[in-house]
């Protein structure tokens, strides 16, 4: 009965991941020194009626917008971590946030090739040292929060809960099911392993950076050598810079949001933890599907068929949760009889018999 108490124990979360606390407050607070920035830029460019603190302005509050949505998708994802409606946790708000983010980027990228190119064929003049004074400004605040989601990086944890272990008994022995303890182990050499949402945050500021960087030494050559055509330039260099890590961002993300990790090497570990094992006996693996929960979590259900009793729903469990950065693992066990019988047609059953 669903009201038994012994049913308690085959209750648990879908929490796989515990969020990054640290990259909460660190976008948090860029956020706000974004607005500060741009209120101030905006402020000073109105009263001493300088268009280029405007231009400054209100592109940093698409900076501002992108990175405020990286610290409220950290907050939504914190709080309905615990919604049952959500069947595998609330981790992938962050990656959509990132997602969003990268959007943002190539809309700077965009916006900048724009300006540019609009500045390469009418040319207007520049107030070189207001404009260094303000891309130096620019410039500090960017590496402050750079430091600041760099040391949120550097000290962002992973929560280590206890598992949860529970199967269903079906004729095919349906459906058995694992929740490993979460340890921060991951396959080096993978970005989606990392924090994204934090990436995108830190990418906004680094973009911005870069671009006063760009500015700076524009402004340099026009101020000291004449070559005004060297602003609008820079420009397009930055926006190219820019869009290349807005693209990385997206196929990152999306690469999550779609579930398209197959061949990730987990993925291989997994049929060779399979294949290998002596005691299943090389079973046939029919169905094997693999995907993130976390930034260092995978969910996998897998189908085997084998008439070896040895092989079963808690002996597989058992080799795969070996496998630390597999969360959850449910699998279904086929006998060549029965499976023949429910793929092929009742008539194959006699011919099951013999496989």
């Amino acid at each position: 009965m669903p009201n038994d108490p012994s049913f308690s124990t085959l209750t648990h979360q879908h929490i796989f991941d515990e969020g990054n606390l640290a990259g909460e407050k660190g976008t948090r607070l860029v956020m706000l020194i974004t607005l500060l920035m741009m209120v101030v830029e905006i402020a000073a460019g109105w009263w001493f009626n300088s268009m280029a603190l405007l231009a400054d302005g209100w592109h940093m509050s698409s900076h501002a917008l992108a990175i405020g949505l990286s610290a409220v998708a950290y907050a939504a994802a914190r709080r309905f971590a615990r919604d049952p409606r959500f069947a595998f946790g609330t981790w992938k708000i962050e990656i959509l946030a990132g997602f969003a983010s990268a959007i943002f980027l190539v809309g700077v990228a965009a916006m900048m090739v724009g300006a540019s190119i609009e500045r390469l064929f009418s040319p207007a003049p520049i107030h070189y040292q207001e404009a260094i004074a303000v891309a130096v400004v620019g410039l500090l605040v960017n590496i402050v929060c750079a430091l600041i989601l760099n040391s949120a990086h550097d000290h962002g944890h992973v929560h280590h809960g206890h598992g949860h272990h529970h199967g269903h008994d079906h004729p095919h022995d349906h459906a058995a099911h694992h929740h490993g303890h979460d340890h921060p182990q991951v396959h080096s050499g993978h970005h989606q392993g990392h924090d994204l949402n934090l990436r995108s945050a830190y990418l906004h500021v680094v973009a911005d950076a870069a671009t006063s960087v760009l500015a700076i030494l524009a402004l340099l050559g026009g101020m000291f050598q004449g070559w005004n055509w060297l602003d609008p330039v820079m420009g397009l260099v930055g926006a190219i810079l820019v869009a290349r890590w807005a693209y990385g961002l997206i196929i990152d993300t999306t690469r999550v949001l779609l579930d398209r990790e197959m061949d990730h090497p987990v993925v291989e570990e997994i049929r060779q933890a399979i294949n290998d094992d002596p005691a299943l006996d090389a079973p046939r693996l029919i169905d094997l599907h693999v995907w993130r929960v976390g930034r260092n979590k995978f969910a996998v259900i897998l189908g085997l068929v084998t008439d070896n009793p040895a092989v079963t729903p808690v002996a597989v469990r058992q080799l795969l949760g070996q496998h630390e950065e597999l969360a959850h693992i449910s699998v279904e066990i086929n006998r060549s009889r029965e499976f023949l019988a429910t793929t092929l047609g009742p008539d194959t059953a006699s011919w099951g018999q013999q496989v």
